[in-house]
């Protein structure tokens, strides 16, 4: 990872906040727009006088979001990492066709990519917990949960199952997790950057300065080993020399059946 990538990628993530900032200024020139009663899409249509404002926003979203996963996937460890960055491309890519085919146009194409959205969008926040975990415990949590809200979320929205928050409600619950756990995630990456470009490759392997640092430890913690082994002999002091049998006493192998019998040594 190098230091640019690490400073737009996480800026990307920071800028998925415009969603909300839009959403509003769309919401107030529609008439009578509910954030319970009405879906987000609702802003995207015919019936919305800042539809091409909001339409336009989510084809932003959706360039952000994969921007910044593919910007920063690189720095994020394990198998979490590497499906964090795939799933949350196919939630930018759902969002992008959000904006490109409103509802009211090809419904059919817009149902399928708001699905992928919600549903990658909720699937790579769990992904990119497991992705964060070596650089925060907290961090890690917290977005494991929200991603977790954000499935749950779209289930319950897919099942037309609304438990009193309104079709607009069930949806922002699953729609709302990645513009709020992204920005987090781009701000700490941001934020410790220095840390993990010095350890780490381009390609996310342990860089040659960690690894000789690395076997650097290795060596010394065999040589503290090996010190309090010596000292531990030392201070047991030397071996007693081994005893033969005492003068005129028959050694233990001695076969009196037999006395001209090879002895064993």
């Amino acid at each position: 990872m190098t230091d640019s990538r690490y400073r737009w990628g996480g800026l990307a993530w920071v800028l998925t906040l415009q969603f909300f900032v839009v959403e509003a200024i769309a919401a107030s020139q529609y008439g009578g727009y509910s954030y319970s009663a009405n879906v987000v899409s609702d802003l995207g249509t015919a019936d919305s006088s800042a539809r091409l404002l909001m339409n336009a926003s989510f084809v932003l979203q959706g360039l952000l979001i994969a921007t910044g996963a593919l910007l920063l996937g690189p720095g994020l460890s394990g198998t979490g990492g590497r499906l964090a960055r795939a799933l949350l491309v196919i939630a930018g890519l759902g969002v992008l066709l959000v904006g490109v085919f409103p509802s009211d146009g090809n419904a059919t194409v817009h149902e399928i990519a708001a699905g992928a959205h919600f549903l990658g969008g909720g699937l790579g926040l769990i992904a990119l917990a497991y992705g964060l975990r070596p650089r925060s415990e907290a961090l890690g949590t917290a977005l494991a949960l929200l991603g977790l809200v954000g499935v749950i979320g779209t289930i319950f929205f897919g099942s037309v199952v609304f438990l009193g928050l309104g079709e607009g409600g069930m949806e922002r619950v699953a729609a709302y997790v990645l513009p709020l756990g992204l920005p987090v995630a781009g701000i700490a990456l941001w934020r410790q950057k220095d840390d993990w470009l010095r350890l780490t490759d381009e390609d996310g392997t342990p860089s040659r300065r960690q690894q000789r640092e690395d076997a650097r430890l290795e060596r010394a913690q065999r040589a503290a080993e090996r010190d309090a082994a010596l000292e531990e002999a030392a201070r047991r002091g030397p071996s007693p020399a081994p005893t033969g049998p005492a003068d005129g006493d028959e050694p233990d192998d001695f076969d009196p059946e037999d006395p001209w019998a090879p002895r064993r040594r």
